[in-house]
């Protein structure tokens, strides 16, 4: 789907080519006045907001309309993912997606991995003993899904903005 701005003319065919573009449109919005910047920005926090709220409602669905709360498990999953990041890198994202060079640097990738892998894997080995059924693992996994959409935008946004947290 074919989308314009002034005299470029995106398409986004791939999943992460609209995150992108994104980025294009912040770095044309300097020409822009602050106020209108800083609206744009603003609407960009309340769809980090939207998008965080709506895993987990997805989360909680999941768990709710089937009667059964054994998929919160990977709750305990999301709150350890960003531990590692936070006790070992740091504030910096860029070491976590470079060589590292250092043993801790290695061990909170493997960490941060290892959490990652357990919140996918929890639901499917939850439906795999038929303790969940089919709903409530495709919901777990949207859920998961739009966590990490969130996360990749906070991960743009943050690049771009001078507010920069990561």
């Amino acid at each position: 789907m074919p989308f314009e701005t002034g005299h470029l003319v995106f398409y986004c065919r791939a999943p992460f080519s609209c995150l992108i573009l994104c980025g294009e449109l912040f770095k044309r919005m300097a020409d822009l006045p602050g106020y209108v910047t800083a609206c744009l920005h603003s609407g960009g926090l309340a769809l980090l907001a939207i998008l965080v709220s709506a895993g987990i409602v997805l989360q909680i669905l999941a768990c709710a309309l089937y009667d059964n709360w054994w998929p919160m498990l990977t709750v305990i999953m999301y709150v350890l993912l960003p531990m590692p990041l936070m006790f070992f890198v740091g504030s910096g994202t860029s070491s976590f997606f470079s060589e590292s060079e250092s043993s801790w640097e290695d061990v909170t990738k493997f960490l941060t991995g290892f959490s990652a892998t357990g919140s996918i894997a929890i639901p499917i080995i939850l439906k795999h003993a038929d303790v969940i059924g089919w709903g409530a693992l495709i919901m777990e996994l949207s859920s998961l899904s739009i966590f990490v959409l969130a996360i990749l935008c906070f991960m743009q946004m943050s690049k771009e903005s001078e507010y920069s947290a990561l």
